[in-house]
């Protein structure tokens, strides 16, 4: 006999008190029934009324939108963007919280995570508590920072406007113009153009050169249209067959620049977003690991060879590092990147994969820059082995890295600073670095 289907509560509406934030730009409140509320667009403290968005009765939790604040947060304003809100565009999380509030609540989630995940209070990993702005972004409330060097539009498939996705959704919001968006990528007037056959339009535009690209995604079976922006572009487009990545016009790649190099970017690459990331964070790991001459160093999720290019500068003649990294593209690039550099070696794969086939026992100097899951027991197992005298681990998830922290900590290695950057203002992500040792050397 078949379960009675359980009623949704979509569109349900609750009182609710709100309580802490939680990690992924919410907030968590109850019901009067004691059911889990995760509650966007409302801050800790206050009182709303919270319309369901998903879930039915029975859920371990529920999420919800604030549609009214009846007792607001002294932390609240009115959100500059005309897109933000419940229903609306879904880029931004806080835009209705002040900047300085904004950053106290992505410290509140870190806190928590490392408390839950890793057991570790912020004193015994090295962190003070708070989460620095990147150079520039302290604006009065009401301005927002342009930082968003790389914008990926969806396109409504009945207009042909470009948007952006609203929240947990594939419904596009038809946007005029996205605050967040860098300068150079709104200079190109994508929102006011006819993409009609396309599925996406993604726009880049680097930092420190005035390279930009649009990678354009067709529909099944529709034609590339002629772009013609505001400003001179190259354009890629992702193939229906392979999901690659082709040129269609212009340089295939952008190039960027961090620490005094250039860096080659191509086929829509991973580089960090915001204009300030990549000094940002290559300034917080070298101070944390303190590279000396003739050192072995690994760059694991290596990328286009950013932080391989800072350690190689460090090391000098008698140095070495070893690259790891996935992307094919990627590997062609780091390896152009850092081609006057005799002792840097990129090689291609998994690091899980990789990473035990290179017969290395032991090296000085370890970075890791994990995509969003993290590195993971078996990895950071390996890592732990390896002897490095410290290691720097660049996280884009708190939740991942407190997990990974857990696992070094199992490995021997304690936390002996943690650094934590606002590099992705209005929204809920959050940038940290942290430098482990042996923790031998603690005790």
């Amino acid at each position: 006999m078949q379960a009675e289907p359980k009623k949704s509560l979509v569109g349900e509406e609750y009182e609710v008190e709100v309580g802490p934030v939680a990690h992924g730009g919410h907030c968590i409140a109850r019901t009067d029934e004691g059911q889990v509320l995760f509650v966007r667009h409302t801050l800790p403290g206050e009182r709303v009324v919270a319309r369901v968005t998903e879930g039915e009765e029975g859920a371990r939790f529920l999420r919800a939108d604030a549609v009214e604040v009846l007792s607001a947060s002294k932390d609240r304003v009115e959100a500059p963007c005309p897109y933000a809100g419940p229903g609306r565009c879904g880029g931004c999380d806080w835009q209705h919280a002040k900047p300085g509030a904004q950053r106290r609540l992505k410290g509140e989630v870190v806190a928590e995570q490392l408390a839950r995940l890793a057991g570790l209070t912020p004193e015994e990993a090295g962190w003070d508590g708070t989460v620095m702005p990147a150079e520039g972004d302290k604006l009065p409330t009401g301005e927002v920072p342009q930082w968003r060097t790389r914008v990926q539009y969806a396109v409504d498939p009945d207009t042909g406007r470009a948007g952006l996705r609203r929240h947990r959704s594939h419904e596009v919001e038809p946007i005029e113009h996205c605050m967040i968006a860098a300068e150079g990528v709104s200079e190109l007037g994508i929102e006011q153009r006819d993409w009609s056959g396309m599925a996406s339009v993604e726009a880049i535009a680097a930092t420190g050169s005035q390279d930009r690209q649009v990678i354009l995604t067709p529909r099944p079976g529709a034609r590339l249209p002629i772009v013609e922006l505001d400003k001179p572009v190259s354009v890629m487009r992702v193939g229906e067959k392979d999901g690659g990545t082709h040129r269609v016009h212009g340089r295939p790649f952008v190039r960027e620049r961090a620490d005094g190099r250039t860096y080659r970017v191509g086929s829509g690459g991973f580089w960090q977003v915001h204009p300030k990331a990549a000094d940002t964070l290559v300034t917080a790991v070298m101070q944390g690991l303190l590279p000396r001459k003739g050192e072995m160093a690994l760059d694991l999720y290596c990328g286009v060879g950013l932080f391989a290019g800072a350690l190689a500068d460090r090391l000098g003649d008698e140095g070495a590092v070893l690259g790891i990294e996935s992307g094919k593209r990627a590997v062609e690039d780091a390896r152009h990147n850092l081609a006057d550099f005799d002792r840097v070696r990129i090689e291609q794969g998994k690091v899980e994969a990789v990473l035990p086939r290179t017969g290395i026992t032991e090296v000085d100097l370890v970075v890791l820059d994990p995509p969003r899951a993290g590195a993971g027991r078996k990895t950071v197992e390996h890592l732990s082995s390896l002897g490095a005298r410290r290691i720097a681990y660049v996280a884009c998830d708190p939740a991942a890295l407190a997990r990974d922290l857990g696992y070094f900590r199992d490995g021997g290695y304690r936390v002996r600073t943690l650094r934590v950057f606002d590099l992705f203002p209005m929204t809920h992500h959050v940038e940290c670095v942290a430098i482990l040792e042996p923790a031998a050397k603690g005790s």
